[in-house]
């Protein structure tokens, strides 16, 4: 192939001149206007208040809320009362916050959520206790009912995956929602140590509850010695798919299965980091070896497209155990998938 000159002067003229946000495409270029002042400069990524994706921060008051007609709250959650042996995910939230660079836009879904929807960080749920893990428990249910009250689908950053028994209190206590949840463990074991509030059986309490339909969940990835503790997820009639399966079935029939079985009522997805194998992400409460590795998390993800997200959270991120911080940038990075999902779910286009 010979060298081009007319080609050459082409690109000179289009690109000679300009700055980083002079951009033809017009896709891109709508993503651009946002990012860059006239002059071509945009914000310092390690500069300004740290929020979740970047997104605003809009104080919303404890007791008489007020989300100005938000449609997503990013909302976190620091609590860890009810790990079983390394605690730390109650500095999640802040981790998560401190990555920067992640978006704003999500080239395989063909969004930019954080400009597409009106999005805010709302701040952390306010507790009354950092020591009584029922009374935080109360404390996150009150404040999502807050959030569902004003119509607005919560997206959370955790904290120990028992934070998310309280939030399906809320978002299904008119209607039991389905679930596709992305973990090395199941979470649907019983009670011991004199409380059955504990990151290992927030999914049995839910469906106890009446707030969660086992029949419409899926559990993938899941993997390690607690095998014997998940009963309950066959014994109710869920889905599971072992880590060790993924490989075997391929990623498509993996996606095939999520959306046969949760269908297109409403659902909720919960992302724990320890699903992803530590080798990526080692900063985590109950790490298990022979994860997802974080393509196929993202694959995964990707498939789910369409599906009635109500809600969903990424949970037990434990920042202390990792020093690369690269658990806190693929939890960040999941949340931002998990928000392009829900700017494409029924529940954003019909305001329900």
């Amino acid at each position: 192939m010979t060298f081009d000159k007319n080609k050459l002067e082409e690109l000179r003229a289009r690109y000679g001149e300009g700055h980083g946000g002079t951009i033809h495409d017009p896709e891109f270029r709508a993503i651009a206007d946002r990012i860059f002042s006239a002059s071509g400069t945009r914000a310092a990524p390690y500069a300004g208040v740290s929020t979740f994706l970047d997104a605003p921060l809009v104080a919303v008051d404890a007791e008489n809320p007020d989300f100005g007609g938000l449609q997503v709250a990013l909302i976190g959650v620091p609590m860890d009362l009810g790990v079983t042996n390394r605690p730390g995910s109650r500095f999640g939230p802040r981790a998560v916050r401190t990555i920067e660079r992640v978006g704003p836009y999500n080239h395989v879904l063909k969004t930019a959520p954080t400009f597409e929807m009106k999005v805010a960080d709302i701040g952390d749920v306010a507790f009354r206790s950092r020591y009584r893990l029922e009374m935080c428990h109360e404390d996150i249910e009150k404040r999502l009912n807050q959030v569902v009250d004003a119509g607005v689908i919560p997206l959370s950053v955790g904290g120990d995956h028992s934070v998310t028994h309280p939030i399906l209190k809320a978002v299904g206590r008119d209607q039991p929602v389905g679930m596709i949840h992305i973990d090395a463990h199941c979470d649907t074991g019983g009670a011991y140590d004199l409380t059955k509030f504990h990151h290992g059986g927030p999914f049995r309490n839910a469906v106890l509850d009446g707030v969660l339909d086992p029949t419409r969940v899926i559990q993938i990835g899941i993997r390690g010695a607690a095998e014997y503790l998940w009963e309950f997820s066959f014994e109710s009639g869920m889905t599971v798919i072992h880590a060790e399966e993924i490989g075997k079935m391929g990623i498509e029939a993996v996606i095939a299965k999520a959306r046969e079985v949760v269908g297109n009522g409403p659902t909720y997805l919960s992302f724990d980091i320890d699903s992803l194998d530590p080798a990526f992400a080692p900063g985590t409460g109950t790490p298990e070896i022979g994860g997802l590795t974080s393509r196929q998390a993202l694959d995964i993800l990707h498939g789910l497209k369409g599906l009635n997200f109500i809600g969903g959270d990424v949970v037990e991120v434990a920042p202390q155990y990792d020093a690369t911080t690269n658990t806190a940038h693929a939890g960040a990075q999941m949340l931002f998938e998990i928000l392009s999902l829900i700017r494409f779910s029924p529940a954003i286009s019909t305001g329900s």
